[in-house]
């Protein structure tokens, strides 16, 4: 193999220079070249947006796969560009071991029955999650990715070579500094012990020799100004390009955000749905029981006010629907509670009557609540004082 030993040796003598520079503005030794405030600022912006977006797609990551295990998995399937087998979601794990376990147990008895049905919401839950996921990774982790790996390699390579170019323009500095200093001393007028033409002459070849070492370091530092501020000008366009970088960052939040909203939203309407199921079975199977749970339930997504949102919410029959069929509508004053299954309940959400038969609710409030035989199990009669009506299961917490 052919080496250009010259080149190797410049190069060598180059890397020396800048370390001895280096060095020496270390232990306060030699002047720095100070970049403009401006400057400065754009290099603190690039350093905070990058250390930031390591941490949220690192805790992305983490989000959409909590299992480490699973992520260095990917993680060396995306290095070795190979494609990342699919993975069951745990919903769907789940679901597959309740059906499995329904279809051993009994799939005709109560708890078989709803094993199935409980399965069936985790296989949509499962499906959903993977949906996000998905979803999230190529909206919202691929462009985190591609700025670290792209943009952010590009500006500090430009970096490196702008400190590397720094470091010249200050040794040529000093370079010169010193041939000045030599020049202004072998240029001094002799005193009387050297007046011997020998010295004349030598004092004579002296100074034109650092003449030409002035000549030279001058040369050398506008090479060196010309090359430092070329540079400067390069780094500083990509740094600047860092607030387009901010607005592709915050488009791909907003997929984020709305890939996620997707999924909450899908998930509780499968919730709410099996919800249903499970009350009507629990009616069916325990008559005169409470439906619903003593856990707060989350009001419906919307991106609308809070009275549509309220709108959205399950609404119950009528007071007609309440009667056995054949007889006239019960009226609810008229209706005495049970001597024993009254139970209190905080209201959740603040809740508008629909109609008479409906009871108004305030958020926080305590009301007692009961059921009576064949009402939906949707909802429950509510007292609170004097007043009585129908009031959504979904909008109170059972307290005992």
């Amino acid at each position: 193999m052919d080496f250009n030993m010259k080149k190797l040796a410049s190069d060598a003598g180059i890397f020396f220079t800048r370390a001895v520079q280096f060095t020496e503005e270390k232990f306060g030794q030699a002047e720095k070249t100070e970049l403009d405030a401006h400057f400065e600022s754009l290099l603190a912006r690039a350093d905070s947006t990058k250390n930031w977006t390591e941490k949220i797609l690192r805790q992305t990551e983490v989000l959409l796969q909590p299992n480490p295990s699973a992520r260095v998995e990917e993680f060396l399937y995306e290095k070795l560009d190979r494609k990342v087998p699919s993975r069951v979601a745990n919903g769907e794990l789940l679901a597959q071991y309740m059906a499995e376990a329904a279809s051993e147990l009994g799939p005709t008895t109560p708890y078989g029955k709803t094993l199935i049905k409980v399965a069936e919401a985790e296989k949509r839950l499962g499906a959903a999650e993977r949906d996000f996921i998905h979803t999230a990774s190529i909206n919202f982790l691929t462009p985190l990715r591609n700025f670290l790996e792209g943009d952010w390699k590009t500006i500090s390579k430009e970096r490196r070579l702008l400190q590397n170019r720094r470091l010249d323009l200050d040794a040529s500095k000093a370079r010169l500094k010193k041939a000045k200093a030599a020049e202004a001393k072998a240029t001094t007028v002799p005193d009387f012990q050297e007046t011997r033409p020998r010295n004349y002459i030598l004092s004579a070849s002296a100074s034109a020799l650092w003449n030409d070492e002035v000549d030279k370091a001058e040369q050398e530092l506008r090479v060196a100004q010309t090359e430092f501020d070329r540079q400067a000008e390069v780094t500083r366009l990509l740094l600047e390009g860092i607030s387009s970088t901010h607005v592709n960052h915050l488009r791909c939040l907003h997929e984020f955000v709305e890939s996620q909203t997707t999924y909450y939203a899908q998930c509780y309407r499968h919730m709410l749905d099996l919800q249903k199921q499970l009350g009507s079975s629990q009616g069916a199977i325990f008559p005169g029981t409470f439906v619903g749970t003593t856990e707060p339930t989350s009001p419906p997504l919307s991106s609308t006010s809070p009275t549509t949102a309220a709108a959205t919410m399950p609404m119950g029959p009528s007071v007609a629907d309440l009667a056995p069929p054949g007889e006239a509508a019960l009226h609810l004053e008229e209706v005495a509670p049970p001597a024993s299954g009254t139970r209190k309940a905080r209201v959740l959400y603040d809740y508008e009557a629909a109609d008479s038969s409906e009871l108004a609710l305030l958020a926080d409030e305590l009301i007692t609540v009961y059921s009576l035989p064949g009402m939906d199990p949707d909802w429950l009669i509510g007292e609170r004082g004097n007043k009585k009506g129908k009031v959504p299961v979904t909008y109170l917490e059972l307290l005992s």
